[in-house]
C-alpha cells in the first residue's frame, strides 16, 4: 500500500475512531439516566408500599415498576452496545497504529 493509501486509511480509522467516541459516550449518559430511572422507581415504589405517598393508587404503582423496567432495559441494552463499541474502538485504534508504523518518514536535517 502506498504512503498516501496508507494516510487515507488512517484518515477513515480517525474518523471511525471519533464515531465510536461519541457512541460510547451516549451510551454511558443513557446508562446515568437509566440508573436514575431504576433508582426513582424503586424510591417510588417503596414510598408506595410505606404510605408515605399514595396518589393515583394502582396505577402510581404501574408508573413505578415501568420506571424500574425502563432502567434495567436501557441500561443492559447500553451495556451492551458501549462493551462492542469500545472493543471495535480497540481495534480500530491498533490497525491505526499498525499503519502509523509503515509509513516511511524522511528525516529532515537543519542546515546551519
Amino acid at each position: 500500500m502506498s504512503d498516501e493509501g496508507v494516510s487515507s486509511r488512517i484518515s477513515q480509522l480517525e474518523e471511525e475512531i471519533e464515531q465510536l467516541a461519541g457512541t460510547i459516550e451516549s451510551c454511558r449518559k443513557i446508562m446515568g439516566v437509566s440508573k436514575l430511572a431504576i433508582a426513582f422507581g424503586v424510591l417510588w415504589m417503596a414510598a408506595l408500599a410505606l404510605g408515605i405517598f399514595s396518589p393515583g393508587g394502582p396505577l402510581s404503582l404501574i408508573a413505578a415498576i415501568a420506571a424500574v423496567l425502563y432502567g434495567i432495559v436501557g441500561y443492559g441494552s447500553n451495556l451492551s452496545t458501549l462493551r462492542q463499541s469500545m472493543e471495535k474502538m480497540k481495534q480500530a485504534e491498533a490497525a491505526r497504529e499498525e499503519l502509523i508504523g509503515r509509513i516511511d518518514f524522511e528525516m529532515i536535517e537543519d542546515a546551519q
